[in-house]
């Protein structure tokens, strides 16, 4: 089964505003999402960059949101614990919460927000990287999908 996910104001493919990089306030985007099967209970969310020049990049995991959610708000704090029992991991920036893009010279670079539907929250602790959240999740996904934005370092 496949969740329809939209970045909010981003057609999929096309740039990433400039508030939701490192050039820019590198804040949060908003998403949305749509077509979570019966028994979802909560979701899990990766935004990473396959473009990296050594490899997957890491900019966002999260998860435990609940099942009934449909949104996440925009500029979500650094925080490893959030309301609701939402819980955000380190990026490969060695940070905790979201990452913007901030692509080295050359091609735009991809992002894709990855989304989990999940059959129940997760007892990850927080902090967590994505590769311990793709194995906590292992068994327990019922829907996925994702959408893309693109970034290319700015010039002077």
């Amino acid at each position: 089964m496949t969740l329809t996910v939209m970045l909010a104001g981003v057609a999929n493919g096309r740039p990433l505003p400039h508030k939701h990089t490192a050039f820019g306030e590198d804040k949060s985007p908003a998403l949305t999402w749509a077509g979570a099967p019966p028994g979802t209970r909560a979701f899990a969310l990766i935004c990473d960059d396959p473009d990296a020049p050594g490899g997957v990049w890491v900019h966002w995991v999260l998860w435990n949101l609940p099942g009934t959610a449909t949104a996440l708000a925009e500029g979500l704090q650094p925080d490893d614990e959030l309301p609701d029992g939402v819980r955000q991991g380190e990026n490969d920036f060695g940070k905790i919460g979201y990452g913007g893009p901030r692509p080295p010279p050359g091609p735009a670079h991809r992002y894709f927000f990855r989304l989990f539907a999940l059959d129940a929250p997760l007892s990850l602790p927080p902090r967590a990287d994505r590769r311990r959240l793709l194995a906590a999740m292992k068994g327990h996904i019922l829907a996925e999908g994702h959408t893309m934005a693109t970034c290319a370092r700015e010039t002077a």
